[in-house]
């Protein structure tokens, strides 16, 4: 895991479940760190700095590229 890089970083479990199919749709190698944490104890979200994409550092720009379609061209919105 030492070669995987923050790519966003999220407040609740909820804005990160269609970003997930995407993710898995696209092959990339990624984890959500203290995505459990988050679900259990909501309130802790913040002290431990939120929900982090961590993705491999060679897939960084397209998940980039993933994020910034998803977020502009899209109807849905993570919010």
């Amino acid at each position: 895991m030492k070669h995987f890089v923050t790519a966003a970083i999220f407040t609740y479990p909820h804005e990160i479940t269609i970003l997930k199919h995407l993710l898995e749709e696209a092959g990339l190698q990624f984890y959500f760190e203290n995505e459990t944490m988050a679900s259990v104890v909501p309130l802790y979200t913040h002290a431990l700095g939120g929900i982090k994409l961590k993705v491999h550092k060679n897939d960084f720009n397209t998940v980039k590229e993933i994020l910034d379609n998803f977020n502009h061209n899209n109807h849905l919105k993570i919010i």
